[in-house]
């Protein structure tokens, strides 16, 4: 049993810097202004933009018991947060951790 923890350990880590090294190995060639790389980063904001959605609409565990508004307000306080403090992810991090702390704690249904 402790080999095949062993060997996924090992084949997740070959994956990762394996894709992290032909990263590197290429990222030379590739320009900031090329189609390719905007795509790319579309790509990662698109999908960021969709875990958040399934996050605050379909959400499991303890956030369930939140209401939908209560996670929409927060959501869009911290976007607001996110743009006020010149695009730090910090910030609005740490505030959307204490308000639905705290606002759950008030607003408890």
């Amino acid at each position: 049993m402790i080999s095949t923890f062993f060997l996924a350990i090992v084949v997740t880590s070959l994956a990762t810097y394996l894709s992290r090294l032909l990263g590197v190995a290429t990222s030379q060639k590739i320009s900031e202004d090329s189609k390719i790389f905007r795509w790319f980063n579309c790509l990662a904001y698109s999908t960021l933009a969709a875990l958040i959605a399934r996050i605050v609409i379909f959400p499991s565990g303890m956030l369930a018991d939140v209401d939908f508004n209560l996670r929409l307000i927060i959501v869009l306080l911290c976007i607001a947060m996110f743009f006020i403090t010149k695009r730090n992810l910090v910030y609005p991090t740490i505030f959307s951790c204490v308000l639905l702390s705290t606002l759950s704690a008030f607003f408890k249904i």
